[in-house]
């Protein structure tokens, strides 16, 4: 860049090449209420959307690293906070569990591992539990936990 344009009008001249950006799954409100099948659904979208968020956020280096960083964790716990707020209107304990599991994989991927600790004890199903910590061998290490 030459030395004669600063920063802003960097921006400013770029601001033509910017495209607007689609609002993320967990940003878009449902068009009825969710059932329990719909609620899953939408709670399987939400991870899939952020498991890439969760991938940038533990790759990101580089110049202006920090920012990048600090805006994926930000849409990252954006939906977190949403998919748990589905989970919690999930009545079917089996349903709910596996939904449970996906957002403890996402949390998992993104390296919180106190959040994943905590939802993995929300799990009622003993076998769904022992699914997750066989497929996520840093689930059952208490040594980081304390």
């Amino acid at each position: 860049m030459p030395e004669y344009i600063s920063g802003i009008e960097e921006a400013y001249a770029m601001r033509w090449f910017r495209k607007d950006q689609l609002p993320d799954v967990w940003e878009v409100a449902a068009d009825q209420p969710l059932g329990d099948i719909g609620a899953a659904q939408r709670i399987r979208e939400i991870c899939a959307a952020a498991m890439s968020i969760a991938e940038k956020m533990t790759a990101t280096s580089g110049p202006k690293a920090e920012a990048r960083k600090a805006s994926e964790a930000e849409r990252y716990q954006a939906a977190v906070k949403c998919a748990l707020e589905l989970a919690r209107q999930i009545s079917d304990d089996a349903m709910r569990d596996v939904s449970v599991g996906q957002i403890i994989s996402l949390s998992v991927k993104a390296g919180h591992m106190k959040t994943a600790r905590v939802l993995l004890r929300a799990i009622r199903s003993e076998q769904t539990q022992a699914e997750l910590m066989a497929s996520h061998p840093p689930l059952t290490d208490r040594e980081a936990a304390d």
